[in-house]
């Protein structure tokens, strides 16, 4: 069980978005259903400032990569960026209408040179942040609303994309193209019967990828919080591009060497051949019971070693996640939930600082923003 949380005040109504500043530890940013974007300095008790965007909900944050003095917001079909350093003026430096319809997430590229902006209508705008224009539409391929977006930091033209279609979506976005679609709407073959888990489409509300400083330790993975109360995580190099990555992956090695010496069958190699590729966090593993509406990998301590979740069942999860492949441990499903957290409203968003308490930020339907720490 965690402690109780520390409670945020700033916010008027729902908080939406949070994030979390690598800079500087201890900083976060929240966003709500007011309009305003606050910024807390957890050392202090106080909200530091409320930055009112306007009417319209804010639905998105995100820090510029390389100058964290700058914050990105999406709200209404906008993306707008500001100087936290100018919060008392309202006007912002640079606003970007080319999306039509309500924009769900924004997401910035590693190297600080795009924004990419999800919306209702399954479009993705990649718009250039240095020259302050469109740069490629991605669209075509989402039938429903494309809910969440995130750019490989290893492969930078390339992002991932899900949507309300149930489908996980990998472009190159330098020409406008997928290059790979995931149906989490088929049957999985691979995954154990359980009549107990939620029946909701598998939408894809959430996804989260390995960062640069995370990929020695964990690899090249995509988490998919998904409708059905499944956290998914791919091994994104041997699902998306199986015959460039043979034998290469981190986590394809880790479950070769966990099945060396053993017998060999081809039923065996088959449940490895599975296993390289996607490990399914539900509900038989102590997981959700509802709708995953946020996934995020831990930047505290060993970075990526949680997944944390959080749904519409009112509870937020932290998983031991890489002890699946660890060869020296034994594979249990049963022993990757770390720490189960109940809260009173359903998640809307998470993130984690890079500090050793006060470590997860949850946003969910009430307009406290709550602090845990996860050991």
């Amino acid at each position: 069980m965690a402690e109780a949380p520390r409670k945020l005040k700033g916010h008027k109504s729902s908080t939406t978005c949070c994030i979390a500043s690598n800079q500087r530890p201890g900083l976060i940013a929240t966003s709500g259903e007011d309009g305003c974007v606050c910024l807390f300095d957890l050392r202090c008790k106080d909200v530091l400032f409320v930055m009112n965007v306007g009417d319209d909900p804010v639905t998105s944050l995100c820090y510029k990569q390389d100058n964290e003095d700058i914050i990105y917001v999406s709200s209404g079909n906008e993306v707008k960026s500001f100087d936290v350093h100018q919060a008392g003026s309202l006007k912002p430096l640079q606003n970007y209408s080319y999306n039509q319809e309500e924009i769900n997430q924004i997401v910035c590229s590693s190297k600080s040179s795009f924004i990419a902006a999800a919306d209702d209508g399954g479009d993705v705008k990649i718009i250039d942040i240095r020259q302050h224009r469109p740069y490629k539409t991605l669209r075509n391929s989402h039938e429903s609303i494309c809910s969440t977006v995130q750019f490989l930091p290893w492969r930078p033209w390339e992002v991932i994309t899900g949507g309300l279609d149930s489908k996980l979506i990998l472009w190159d976005f330098s020409k406008g193209r997928p290059l790979k679609i995931l149906d989490f709407g088929k049957p999985d073959v691979h995954a154990r019967e359980n009549a107990e888990q939620c029946f909701n489409p598998a939408f894809v509300h959430s996804i989260a990828v390995s960062q640069v400083d995370m990929l020695d330790r964990i690899g090249k993975i995509c988490v998919v919080g998904r409708g059905d109360g499944i956290v998914s995580v791919i091994d994104v190099e041997s699902e998306f591009y199986p015959t460039k990555s043979k034998n290469s992956s981190k986590l394809q090695k880790n479950s070769q060497s966990k099945s060396k010496g053993s017998a060999s069958s081809s039923n065996a190699e088959s449940q490895d051949q599975s296993r390289e590729k996607k490990l399914n966090l539900d509900y038989t593993s102590g997981g959700h019971t509802a709708a995953v509406s946020c996934v995020t990998l831990s930047t505290f301590g060993e970075k990526g070693k949680y997944i944390i979740s959080g749904a519409n069942d009112k509870s937020v999860k932290a998983w031991n996640w890489s002890a699946y492949y660890d060869p020296c441990q034994i594979s249990n499903n049963d022993s990757l939930l770390h720490l189960n957290i109940n809260l009173t409203r359903k998640v809307n968003w998470l993130c984690t600082t890079p500090c050793d308490s006060e470590n997860l930020i949850v946003c969910d339907t009430s307009k406290l923003v709550k602090v845990y720490t996860i050991a």
